[in-house]
């Protein structure tokens, strides 16, 4: 059989037409938009993002400070809430004397820094604007710590009586070292970036070396850790007790003292149980980074969303009112909208629509924040009441049937929103979690499975520690079925080390 298409000529010719097609599709407004975005948001991220719509959109502003009532303090014993966002311009000095008012004499009795000779002169301070006296009552200042590792060294090196070129290279050693005090480049590689023209010779960065690796903190300029408590044990008066073998531990047999090989160190230190444990704890005083100290640690904090009291027998969510900005419409641009609705207007009345969303939309933000909350609350009620070993499993699609929401809107609700409970801040996402099946029929959370071998551990014997076979049995005991690897992982999540180097002495 042959089949073929009739053609015109040596092409085919194509129809073309016109066709109606009716079809459903999802279209997200502008608002719902920003409604979903907002929702995602952790509470910095909102903060932030509410300041640039403020910038942006003059028919928005902030509510006056007066109205904005901070979250009250905990009835419960030992709850430490978190510290609110400052409504109002407050000093350090006057928080503290809020927080402890019997430190009211120690601020009167402090002696506080003469400025007198700052405020007289030939000094430029402040664009010469020269303040009254009354300006400066209430300044008192407060010392920083801002020296740094470098500055310290350096300090050091200012004050030696050593030749100018040993005093360069010591410079830049100094510069070379990194934020735990350790030379990571070696001699050789720092010698290559000098000039060829200089003429260094190996000696002297040795001897260069030299110098820094006495200066304080003692250990400073090592290359590995083994130099590093090597330094601090030589810089030990020679009287110490065990110095000598705990030189010969750190020069060489580190790593017998980090697998807790403690049957082989005593044939190497000649020592029993007594001189190698003295020789540990020898080694354990030192410090392996000694330019940790100096490093600038930036605290970060959490703003909680939601906070947790039990009131009259029940435990109730509320929300964090230092959390929420306070926002309205800018009262004169509103107005004058009113009065004029001409297309003049048009950018104007943009500006409000948009204002409207954001209100609407933060304030049904913290809405559905409350709810999840107040679900989770009731859903974990033995949470709060025991703590961890009380968690029960929970899943996304328990709170979303819960609420009639989608899972989807339980996930953004739980990412980075975080509840204040007499326990401590936890983020919403923690009490989600998985569940090992019980003897019973049951199930156990996963949350509780690690609180309990954290608690086995703790109370283990140091010199007979758990296997993780042997805890596994016992939660066998307690009806929970629980495979080794299964507490392997949980214990290594837990960052708890395995049974060798658990086991002491």
């Amino acid at each position: 059989m042959f089949c073929g298409i009739l053609t015109d000529g040596s092409h085919a010719r194509m129809k073309q037409t016109l066709q109606l097609k009716l079809s459903q599709h999802l279209t997200l407004t502008p608002q719902l938009q920003q409604s979903i975005r907002l929702l995602q948001l952790s509470t910095v991220e909102l903060n932030a993002e509410v300041e640039r719509m403020l910038q942006e959109n003059p028919l928005l502003e902030k509510a006056d400070t007066e109205e904005e009532a901070p979250v009250a303090p905990f009835d419960v014993a030992g709850a430490t809430p978190a510290a609110p966002v400052e409504t109002r311009a407050e000093s350090n000095e006057e928080r503290d004397r809020a927080a402890h008012p019997e430190r009211e004499a120690a601020y009167d009795n402090a002696e506080r820094p003469d400025f007198e000779d700052y405020s007289s002169g030939d000094g430029d301070w402040g664009g010469g604007t020269g303040g009254s006296d009354q300006d400066d009552d209430g300044f008192y200042p407060q010392q920083v710590a801002t020296s740094t590792l470098r500055d310290h060294l350096l300090s050091q090196l200012a004050v030696m009586s050593v030749p100018a070129r040993d005093r360069f290279l010591v410079g830049a050693l100094i510069d070379a070292l990194d934020d735990d005090g350790y030379l990571t480049s070696s001699l050789e590689e720092i010698a290559e970036l000098f000039r060829e023209d200089s003429h260094l010779e190996p000696e002297e960065l040795t001897i260069a070396l030299k110098y820094l690796q006495s200066f304080e903190p003692a250990g400073v300029g090592a290359r590995d850790a083994a130099e590093c408590l090597a330094l601090q044990l030589k810089g030990l008066p020679e009287s110490t007790p065990w110095r000598p073998e705990a030189l010969v531990v750190v020069k060489g047999h580190l790593a017998l003292l980090a697998a807790r090989d403690f049957a082989k160190l005593k044939r190497l230190l000649h020592a029993d149980d007594a001189g190698v444990r003295a020789v540990r704890a020898l080694i354990m005083r030192l410090n392996p980074r000694p330019g940790s100290s100096f490093a600038k640690a930036e605290a970060n904090y959490v703003i909680p969303d939601v906070v947790v009291r039990k009131m009259r027998g029940q435990w109730v969510a509320s929300l964090n009112e230092a959390a929420m900005p306070k926002l309205r419409l800018n009262r004169i641009y509103a107005d004058i909208l009113t009065r004029n609705r001409e297309a003049s207007n048009q950018q104007l009345a943009a500006h409000l629509q948009e204002a409207k969303w954001l209100i609407r939309n933060v304030q049904q933000r913290f809405e559905t924040i409350l709810r999840v909350a107040q679900a989770i609350v009731e859903r974990q009620r033995r949470f709060f009441e025991h703590g961890e070993v009380a968690m029960r499993p929970m899943v996304l699609r328990e709170i979303a049937d819960m609420l009639g929401l989608h899972e989807s809107t339980i996930s953004r609700v739980t990412t980075q929103k975080y509840m204040l409970t007499p326990r401590g801040t936890y983020e919403l996402k923690y009490f989600f979690g998985s569940h090992v099946a019980t003897d019973t029929g049951g199930a156990c959370s996963a949350t509780a499975i690690r609180a309990l071998i954290k608690q086995l551990i703790a109370a283990e014997n140091a010199k007979t520690p758990l296997t993780d076979s042997r805890i596994a049995d016992l939660l066998g005991d307690q009806g929970i079925v629980v495979a080794r690897r299964t507490i392997a992982k949980y214990r290594e999540a837990l960052q708890i080390p395995p049974i060798n180097l658990r086991k002491a002495l």
